[in-house]
């Protein structure tokens, strides 16, 4: 992409136009816009000043910061930190971090320089008790806790006899954490995450109540996607995300698909394999677990099920990569010539979820491979929520410019008075 491309797409994400409007407004095609948009045609000096002028009204005639200048947000079910690695890419700045699993607040330790004013805690039941304790900030993120809501997670509960969604009080009712904190600090913006099957989960009631206390009961204008990972990362892996602010910004996921590469960019397997003599032979399946798995293949296959292993090479793409990897690879092995398949590496697996990305690299070494295995399976693909804050970040900085203006005239009365 050229310089001046490159520019205009900046610029066009701040003005906050959809596609829809840039039409009306430039009196262009979707098609030209999405051209320039892309780097493959350069813009016209005309359409770039056209789009720069939007950006200025739009923003009340003054200039409109970068987001990336002045907004702080906090991490909540935090993990390894993906969503935070998203927000980061446009310039935020974390200032507080819950997570309760150990082993994920060590890595999370090892790949994130803190700062004096950080702060990181485990269990957030104290802080949603009292959200007073937690910083200021103007922007929430969480993915939280999806077991209650996911396929696998709700077959294994009914199989036990267990509640789940918001029946389980353990896990499910989190969520509410996450609402007295809003209600309490009112942040421009969140973003919140979790499993595709939130949207169906009891029928759809558990998603609505979700959306009844965000819309209703807190009063943010949100807007919501199931997004896969596919066009980032070569996996099948589909999560909800769910957009909200405080004020009505302008904001929709409906013009999202603008920020999704071309099919024939997508990536494959080969691209994040480690070459064959940095892969350790520990990665290769016994013999034991390799007869195994055939024979479950073979049982299941008989008996008209499609339970079993999955066998990927370097033109494919995977499927979703589980918490439970760790156990036996399953859903992602990896075919070698003359021998038995192999898992991922860590290595491997921060590659497929993003986490090393670019010129990012990601250590594990604080933890154990299986502990590694875990945390990917339960993470974020780092790409789709870099994508989605730039997406996001016209609006973050309109609402900021709105928050910061009605901060002065809140200042400005106090005085007169």
């Amino acid at each position: 992409m050229s310089g001046q491309s490159s520019d205009f797409d900046t610029e066009f994400r701040r003005s906050g136009l959809t596609i829809a409007e840039a039409e009306t407004e430039l009196g262009l095609s979707g098609r030209h816009i999405k051209r320039y948009l892309s780097g493959s045609t350069p813009p016209p000096k005309l359409v770039r000043d056209k789009v720069r002028d939007i950006t200025l009204s739009r923003a009340g005639k003054t200039p409109v910061p970068n987001a990336a200048e002045a907004f702080s947000f906090i991490d909540l079910f935090a993990g390894i930190g993906g969503l935070r690695l998203g927000f980061e890419a446009i310039g935020g700045k974390c200032v507080f971090t819950s997570e309760w699993d150990k082993w994920s607040q060590a890595t999370y330790r090892r790949n994130f320089a803190e700062t004096e004013d950080h702060v990181m805690v485990g269990d957030i039941g104290p802080y949603g008790a009292d959200p007073s304790l937690i910083p200021k900030h103007d922007v929430l993120l969480a993915g939280f806790p999806c077991q209650p809501f996911s396929l696998a997670g709700v077959s294994k509960k009914n199989s036990l006899g267990r509640k789940h969604g918001f029946e389980d009080v353990k896990q499910g009712n989190l969520f509410f954490d996450i609402e007295r904190i809003i209600r309490h600090h009112q942040p421009s913006a969140f973003l919140l995450e979790n499993v595709k099957h939130l949207k169906r989960h009891d029928q759809g009631r558990t998603f609505e109540v979700i959306r009844r206390t965000l819309e209703d009961d807190l009063g943010y204008k949100i807007s919501f996607r199931v997004i896969s990972a596919a066009p980032w990362v070569p996996q099948k892996r589909e999560r909800v995300f769910i957009a909200g602010f405080r004020e009505e910004v302008g904001f929709s996921f409906d013009d999202f698909d603008r920020m999704i590469p071309p099919e024939a960019e997508w990536p494959k397997l080969g691209s994040i394999f480690q070459s064959h003599n940095e892969i350790d032979a520990k990665y290769t399946l016994t013999e034991n677990l390799w007869k195994y798995l055939q024979g479950y293949r073979l049982k299941h296959e008989a008996a008209g099920n499609g339970f079993g292993f999955s066998m990927f090479g370097d033109n494919d793409v995977a499927r979703t990569l589980s918490a439970r990897y760790h156990k036996d690879g399953s859903e992602i092995l990896i075919e070698q010539k003359g021998t038995r398949p192999r898992r991922l590496t860590p290595t491997e697996c921060a590659r497929l979820m993003g986490f090393e990305h670019g010129d990012r690299t990601w250590d594990t070494s604080a933890v154990s491979d299986t502990q590694a295995y875990r945390q990917f399976g339960n993470a974020v693909v780092v790409p789709v929520v870099e994508t989605i804050a730039r997406y996001m970040e016209p609006a973050i900085t309109r609402m900021l410019a709105m928050d910061r203006a009605a901060e002065k005239s809140a200042v400005r009365r106090v005085r007169v008075g």
